[in-house]
């Protein structure tokens, strides 16, 4: 398996230029997330066991080795967000695998919002102040507070029983979208006092679709998400940051609204199945920054040679447009081979002319 061995200086303005939607003087490279599985090995340290249960000085050491992964592997920045389903029900409604913990107005207003962001700084105040610490220079964050409305709002009340709070209780189903907004102005006007100087750009991921549409109707997602998202983006833009919006899904029903309502700055995610990535660039990419391009499925399958020849088909492909950062489609989960992720990363470094050391 190739081993990365490149000259590289780190230079978070290229994922600065692309977000804001101008043509980057190199391409960056950029990713949702990465599995430890897939790190560690290729960094050749353990990390991650340090990150979340060491003690403090173990936990900056794990963020600089985090971030020395992301400069071997041709990145000028990471992705760090910490997820607000943490202090809901940890995920497990937004899997399906809980009850609802409301379906009335009554119970909603009944819940203790109040006591959501002190769980929530108890659980991370320390893993954002770590990575501050560890940042290296030329190096930035690209994330936030993790998880967006749609999902914390499935934690509380999963998918399957949304409907049925929609139609027993409308005043409670307005209430819930209301509720979860004020809990991340909340917490991002908390993470944007303290740490906007460590994010290039700040980023929330929110799976509003499926395969053939969005889970929630238009007009839905239109009348009680896209607001709250508003709410979110004036924070960042009042900060001066530039917003990457990322959700997975047949979306086009709802993306001219979220970037004309919201005002993203740039969007990531894409599935081949959906549309080629072209079709992205082409509807979008006069108002904003696209990200991805490398469809997971077929990083997963393909051989080294096809997807070093899928990626320089994009990396020519994006030459057309403004701006953009190349990686896969939604993450680098343990499933995709190494020998492919590095098959796509080093075909970006020769492309832009990185130097072999």
């Amino acid at each position: 398996m190739l081993k990365p061995n490149w000259q590289f200086t780190p230079d978070y303005n290229h994922i600065l230029d692309a977000a804001c939607n101008r043509k980057s003087r190199r391409v960056p490279l950029y990713e949702h997330g990465f599995h430890p599985a897939i790190m560690e090995p290729l960094l050749g340290k353990p990390f991650w066991e340090m990150m979340f249960n060491g003690n403090y000085a173990d936990t900056v050491e794990a963020y600089r080795r985090f971030f020395e992964f992301g400069a071997k592997h041709g990145y000028d920045i990471i992705p760090v967000e910490l997820g607000a389903t943490a202090v809901i029900q940890g995920g497990h409604g937004l899997c399906g695998h809980r009850p609802a913990l409301f379906m009335t107005r009554t119970e909603i207003e009944a819940f203790p919002w109040h006591e959501l962001k002190g769980k929530y700084l108890a659980l991370f105040e320390t893993q954002f102040k770590a990575m501050s610490e560890a940042r290296p220079p030329g190096m930035k964050a690209v994330g936030g507070i993790g998880n967006g409305i749609f999902e914390v709002a499935q934690d509380c009340v999963p998918l399957m029983h949304l409907p049925f709070l929609r139609a027993d209780d409308p005043e409670g189903y307005d209430l819930l979208w209301h509720k979860i907004g004020d809990l991340f102005v909340e917490l991002w006007s908390w993470l944007l006092d303290r740490y906007t100087e460590d994010y290039v750009v700040f980023r929330m991921g929110d799976d509003l679709g499926y395969r053939s549409a969005t889970m929630l109707s238009p007009a839905d997602i239109r009348k009680h998400i896209i607001p709250q998202y508003k709410r979110i983006v004036d924070l960042v833009h009042a900060k001066g940051k530039p917003f990457l919006f990322h959700s997975c899904g047949c979306i086009f029903a709802v993306m001219d609204d979220i970037i004309r309502e919201v005002k993203i700055d740039a969007k990531h995610s894409n599935e081949d199945p959906i549309a080629p990535f072209k079709r992205w660039l082409d509807d979008y990419n006069d108002r904003i920054g696209l990200f991805g391009g490398v469809d997971m499925d077929f990083l997963c399958r393909a051989d080294e040679k096809e997807i070093r020849e899928r990626t320089l088909e994009l990396l020519r492909l994006a030459e057309g447009y403004r701006g953009f950062a190349l990686g896969s489609g939604n993450s680098i989960p343990d499933y995709v081979p190494p020998q492919n992720f590095l098959a796509m990363t080093e075909t970006v470094r020769e492309y832009r002319g990185d130097t072999r050391a």
